[in-house]
């Protein structure tokens, strides 16, 4: 049976997709798994792999188009088959989800065999319920492909978002994280590591699709979020010591060197823990709590900036999350992240301290409730017993939403942030 290629659904706002590369030429043999293309969407690039086996025949999109989500670009034949005609394929209707296969089967059995068999969790199958979801037409995020009840939430939220009036309005109601400060992979020219490409036109300057969007969520979040700001100097002889002290560990266990940004996040991802309204989101006019602690990290790329995932930050070791934050890195400067990698964090950390800035407020990444801005540590002359001395100081400041967490429970996080951060060897 004949399998459309289709235009695929990468992330939750996505409308249209640029075709990058195609990776196997027109009537060339193509298997199940293999990579069949290249997709840019607003965040990365995207290898998307075959769905079934086939012949690749009747490629209508060509390298740099953008093409509609849903939109046929090719097809994957048996032989002896022919390309279908209009009238042979069936109208699909129905949510997107948050990865739509990029090969169907032309059929009006593609839905239906997706729910067959398909495990779903018992508070997804009641959510489905209430909600009005067909199961059937829900790809899991689970093991095996089992449902959850995230899948069933994303689908609301989708549905919601696609009832607004208009395409911005959708984008900002889908919102997902875009930091508004770079940390890492400064490129040579300032130019395209701000997200400007430089026009024909002398004095104008276009914005990259990720600079671009980066600049709408930024907006947005000031406009439409109430900040407030803590700030808090400390003393960063235990963190540079732990450094020290772990580096020979780390690097024989996990061939990686440790980095300050590393051991942070273990400790943001262990306080948060702590301080369940810090590791949440505003829906609406309500506050989700999160059960898993993500920590994202800002990182410049060359169209802008990103924010890559620490998944699980709470109870990762410091070599684990120095692996991940490397891989991460290497990814976002090939422009290789997945949407899986910029996907579901609960807080933001943004370092500049390689920068030798000293200290800044950063905007928070709606939904999340918080953002860590980090400073450089430099020598300082402070006080220690009643005495002059000199001591590596670090700078934070803490953005949270006032929805969320109040001054109190917002101080209460960074006093035992603190803490943390100055036994973050014991982690």
């Amino acid at each position: 049976m004949a399998l459309s290629v289709v235009m695929p659904a990468l992330e939750m706002a996505q409308e249209t997709g640029k075709l990058v590369s195609w990776m196997k030429k027109e009537g060339e043999q193509v298997r199940k798994g293999e990579m069949l293309l290249e997709v840019e969407t607003d965040k990365a690039v995207v290898e998307i792999e075959a769905a079934g086996d086939g012949l690749l025949s009747g490629i209508t999109a060509q390298v740099g188009d953008v093409v509609p989500v849903g939109q046929t670009i090719a097809w994957l034949l048996q032989p002896g088959e022919s390309l279908p005609t209009t009238s042979d394929v069936p109208t699909v209707t129905g949510r997107r989800t948050d990865a739509a296969p990029v090969a169907a089967v032309a059929s009006s059995e593609v839905v239906a065999s997706r729910g067959v068999g398909a495990r779903v969790s018992p508070k997804a199958r009641r959510l489905a319920q209430d909600h009005g979801v067909d199961l059937a037409t829900v790809r899991g995020s689970g093991p095996g492909g089992e449902i959850l009840a995230d899948d069933i939430l994303a689908i609301r939220r989708r549905a919601e978002a696609l009832a607004s009036a208009d395409t911005r309005t959708l984008k900002r109601a889908l919102y997902e994280e875009m930091p508004d400060t770079p940390t890492a992979n400064v490129a040579s020219n300032s130019d395209v590591a701000s997200g400007f490409n430089r026009t024909s036109t002398p004095g104008a300057e276009g914005l990259s699709s990720i600079a671009r969007l980066m600049a709408e969520r930024t907006t947005q979040s000031w406009t439409s979020v109430p900040h407030f700001f803590l700030t808090r100097d400390v003393d960063a002889t235990a963190l540079n010591a732990a450094r020290e002290a772990l580096l020979p560990t780390v690097e024989t266990s996990h061939s990686v060197r440790i980095t300050h940004t590393d051991l942070l996040v273990a400790a943001v991802g262990r306080a948060l823990r702590k301080h369940l309204r810090m590791n949440a989101s505003w829906n609406s006019d309500r506050i989700v709590l999160h059960p898993d602690v993500h920590v994202a990290i800002a990182m410049s790329v060359d169209q802008g900036v990103v924010t890559a995932v620490v998944r699980g930050a709470d109870t990762a070791s410091v070599g684990d999350i120095a692996v991940r934050r490397r891989e991460l890195t290497e990814r976002a400067r090939a422009g290789r992240l997945q949407p899986a990698d910029l996907s579901g964090a609960t807080f933001t950390i943004s370092n500049l301290g390689m920068f030798d800035v000293d200290a800044f407020s950063a905007i928070i990444v709606p939904p999340q409730a918080a953002i860590l801005a980090i400073g450089a540590i430099t020598d300082r002359v402070v006080a220690v017993g009643g005495q002059a001395a000199v001591r590596p100081m670090l700078t934070l400041t803490l953005s949270s939403d006032h929805r969320v967490i109040d001054g109190a429970g917002a101080a209460q996080f960074l006093r035992d942030l603190v803490t943390t951060i100055n036994n973050v060897q014991a982690l």
